[in-house]
């Protein structure tokens, strides 16, 4: 249909401008599009993606979405998302630009304004406690709203939202967290906490309760099905050390471990806590109804340092589909959200390797998840909560490795045989960071938080003997930071599913919130 009307259009036009010297009148027996053009595979790609777009049929009905899988890249910008794909199909012997990430197949897209109440440039917080709430909030608060000062003990009492993980627990489903940083981080804390301090990990001001301690009393359900992740120190006394040589945190002498498990101790529920690979392998996920699993002391390692870990530690994808299975028995359905935390902190150290090969891990994870599940009755939303300074500039040749220095093309737009050289002399890195630390070259070091050990070095350097596409190699800054901070643009949004497409367009963040309840049915009309 699509081709039969461009077909007549383009045929018009060819009538109409038959006066024209410029403009042939094409021969009866040929078609409107010289063969070169109907032959490119853009152009059969291109009338695919039209095709499979005419047969879509969303469900809007309230409640229409059984399950739901809400997945965070925290701190994927759109620059981090195209640096990633193109590092991906690098990985995979490919030129690069031409990959897909695997959310970026689901068939709506959007972009997600990521500000906060009081901050132009937000923090995770806040954003994560707009997504999960539909209220958007101050930098630094999880789910209050925003009348509460951070770090408000007081102030915060009768302010707290409900999360949209509450009201599914509420409703009867089966609910779970996954994240690759601490249980206790800002992403997660803000699905079952409500706090004035996100730092409030492991102690808070009398009269609060302390993100660790409220995930152990969180009431609806009987207590969430599933978490796992980083963070075990924030649940063990400052006294204690457990087997792995995690030293607690906790001032008040309580070990919230044993808590869970008296909990659940003697009940008709199963309930397992691990804290190692080991566990992991072992755990029967049909003879699992509670999971606890904090595998390490603070974040769980970045996947290109995974292996480093001694105790031995799961991947994001191997942990997206152990919690799929254990949650699928619900009979009324679950709600999941998925983080890939280390993301963010990857770009906080400059450091775009781990950066974009964290999201390319988290890639994996979300095709997982569209491979156990059945778009007609589970929604998937896959979003960041804010973006970072990452840039991609300069102009490589098409294929140039996307952490190399760039090469350019020459005047006939064939590969240039060495990088380009900048005004000052010295060559460049398609990607580089607008503040942070600077540059360090680490070579083989995958942990990039080594980075934040040394001291800061912002501006120009000589790439000679350099190899920028090490793991530890950290790019260059222009303004010199502690750290590498948040940017302000707007993030991408990719959805399959019931009400999917009500994601389109471009919208605040706390809209997210409203189309997940509203898909699955988690409020009265």
């Amino acid at each position: 249909m699509i081709q039969k009307h461009l077909a007549a259009v383009l045929s018009a036009a060819a009538v109409l401008g038959a006066c024209s010297a410029s403009v042939a009148e094409p021969a009866a027996d040929k078609a409107v599009l010289p063969a070169n053009q109907l032959n490119s595979h853009w152009y059969a790609d291109a009338e695919k993606v039209l095709q499979q777009a005419e047969q879509r049929q969303v469900n809007h009905k309230r409640g229409a979405a059984k399950n739901i899988i809400l997945f965070l890249g925290d701190g994927m910008g759109i620059s981090t998302v195209t640096a990633g794909r193109i590092f991906a199909g690098q990985q995979q012997g490919k030129s690069g630009e031409e990959n897909l990430l695997s959310f970026e197949r689901l068939p709506y897209s959007g972009l997600i304004k990521t500000y906060n109440t009081n901050q132009q440039v937000p923090d995770s917080a806040g954003t994560m406690s707009a997504i999960m709430t539909g209220v958007k909030t101050r930098a630094g608060v999880l789910s209050v709203d925003q009348n509460v000062l951070r770090g408000d003990c007081a102030g915060s009492r009768g302010h707290e939202l409900n999360s949209a993980l509450k009201l599914a627990a509420l409703d009867g489903k089966g609910t779970g967290v996954i994240t690759t940083a601490r249980v206790t981080h800002a992403t997660p804390g803000a699905t079952y906490a409500n706090v004035a301090e996100r730092d409030w990990e492991y102690a808070a001001p009398k009269g609060c309760v302390d993100i660790a301690a409220q995930f152990v009393a969180f009431q609806p359900g009987n207590g969430l099905d599933l978490l796992m992740g980083g963070g075990r120190r924030n649940f063990l006394p400052e006294n204690f050390t457990d087997k792995e040589g995690a030293h607690g945190k906790r001032m008040d002498g309580r070990n919230l471990v044993d808590e869970w498990k008296k909990r659940y101790a003697g009940g008709p529920l199963r309930a397992h806590y691990i804290a190692d690979e080991k566990g992991f392998d072992k755990l029967d996920s049909a003879h699992t109804d509670k999971l606890l699993a904090l595998f390490d002391p603070s974040h769980m390692h970045y996947e290109a340092d995974r292996k480093n870990d001694k105790a031995g530690e799961p991947s994001l994808s191997q942990m997206t589909a152990k919690g799929i299975d254990l949650l699928q028995k619900h009979k009324d359905g679950y709600f999941l959200v998925i983080e890939g935390g280390r993301i963010d902190h990857a770009n906080h150290a400059g450091n775009a390797y781990n950066a974009l090969n964290e999201t390319a891990e988290f890639a994996r994870a979300v095709q997982v998840a569209m491979d156990k599940t059945d778009p007609r009755d589970t929604l998937i939303v896959v979003t960041a909560d804010h973006s970072h300074s990452l840039t991609m500039s300069g102009y490589a040749t098409r294929g140039n490795p996307i952490l190399g220095l760039v090469v350019g093309n020459d005047a006939h737009g064939q590969p240039q045989e060495k990088p380009e050289l900048a005004e000052d002399g010295k060559p460049y890195t398609t990607i580089h960071y607008a503040n942070g630390k600077g540059y360090a070259d680490l070579g083989d070091e995958t942990d990039a938080d080594a980075r934040y050990d040394m001291p800061t070095r912002a501006g120009r350097i000589e790439h000679a003997d350099v190899d920028t596409t090490a793991p530890g190699y950290h790019q260059e800054v222009l303004v010199p930071r502690d750290g590498e901070t948040h940017s302000g643009e707007d993030v991408g949004i990719w959805a399959r599913g019931p009400s999917a497409d009500l994601l389109t367009g471009t919208h605040e963040q706390n809209l997210i919130f409203h189309v997940m309840v509203h898909a699955g049915g988690l409020l009265p009309e």
